[in-house]
């Protein structure tokens, strides 16, 4: 596997990417210093170096052509649009990035407290899709315009990355999720820290899905889906463990469309500690519509084989310790071990809890 790093990006700054030679990088070394320069070229080089490169509003820095090993990102400037700023693709990548260096998105001029629901339109930030057998490590991220992370990839590993959006806050920001999976098998998260306005870790479709030694901070949990209504609505194969929520609206969520077809099948949660619990310490609900909750739920998405184990915390006064609505018959084959959340209040709304839960 080839490896580079990302070295010395100050907020809004440059970044210099560079691929340590090893015995299987046999092609030439290059540096960029533009977007459009980067992106024709970066398919011919394995040593890159991407310095003090402003990437046109609107654009995105495209590196999903890269030869094995390559990769980078830099400034960005401001328009309203979809983007996302960054895409990362390829084959056989270590992506890593030194003490000290910070990729700062500059979220703060888009957020309008709307996130996507509305106000100014307003670019995701990092595309991890068409990637296979790589890792991603140590990335320092600030400040992305709404949702961080989007992968779509195979066996891929991010490891001990850092998003922050905490001026998000009190500046407006909004959707800002760490990171959404979708249509991919074997991703590995391991060491992440993320403070943010929305899921923590969203799983929209995919197998083979690990999250582990997270911390989560202000946003909305640690989620599987929302499932249903998508090309890919299969979730499978999921294991997230030994983390921690804290100062959030939800800890474990787990969340499938009214009327969708799909599976979500084979879940674990594990060593999961909740603190400062604003909604729900565990909610499962089958009843999403137009992104909310109805009250009113279907059992078209079966849930299946679903592990608690060692769920502890504490949830706000106000807050619900638990919330479960499912479908008549559609959440089966549950096992709880050592649930314990105290605080807050019994919901009197639970609707066909399985066997082996308890609400």
């Amino acid at each position: 596997m080839h490896s580079f790093q990302l070295l010395g990006l100050a907020a809004f700054g440059s970044l210099v990417a560079a691929a340590p030679t090893s015995e299987l990088v046999k092609k030439s070394s290059c540096t960029f210093t533009s977007a459009s320069a980067a992106k024709e070229g970066i398919s011919k080089c394995s040593d890159i170096i991407l310095k003090d490169i402003e990437v046109p509003a609107g654009e995105t820095l495209d590196l999903a052509k890269a030869a094995d090993g390559a990769s980078g990102t830099t400034t960005f400037g401001y328009e309203e649009w979809d983007g996302p700023l960054i895409r990362l693709g390829g084959k056989g990548l270590t992506i890593t990035q030194v003490d000290g260096a910070l990729i700062n998105g500059g979220g703060e001029r888009w957020w309008d407290g709307k996130g996507t629901n509305g106000g100014k339109k307003k670019p995701k930030f990092m595309y991890v899709h068409d990637i296979e057998d790589s890792t991603i490590k140590g990335l320092q991220i600030k400040n992305t315009p709404v949702q961080a992370i989007s992968v779509m990839a195979t066996n891929v590993h991010l490891t001990d990355l850092t998003i922050n959006n905490k001026e998000g806050d009190s500046k407006g920001g909004h959707n800002t999720d760490g990171f959404d999976i979708s249509e991919s098998n074997g991703v590995y998260i391991t060491g992440a820290t993320v403070y943010n306005q929305d899921d923590c870790l969203a799983i929209n479709s995919g197998e083979n899905i690990h999250f582990t030694g997270g911390y989560c901070s202000g946003g909305h949990g640690l989620s599987i889906g929302s499932v249903g209504g998508r090309s890919d609505n299969t979730v499978s194969n999921i294991h997230i463990e030994d983390s921690q929520i804290v100062d959030s609206a939800n800890g474990v969520r787990i969340k499938t469309v009214y009327k969708k077809t799909g599976d979500v099948d084979n879940i674990t949660y594990s060593n999961i500690k909740l603190s400062g619990i604003s909604s729900y310490g565990v909610v499962i609900e089958q009843d999403y519509e137009n992104s909310s909750p109805t009250g009113y739920p279907s059992n078209t998405i079966p849930i299946k084989d679903v592990t608690l184990d060692r769920i502890t915390g504490s949830v706000d006064d106000d807050a619900t310790r638990i919330y479960i609505i499912c479908g008549d018959g559609s959440c089966s084959d549950w096992t709880w071990k050592d649930v314990e959340i105290s605080g807050g209040k019994k919901s009197d709304k639970c609707e066909h809890v399985p066997s082996g839960a308890s609400c």
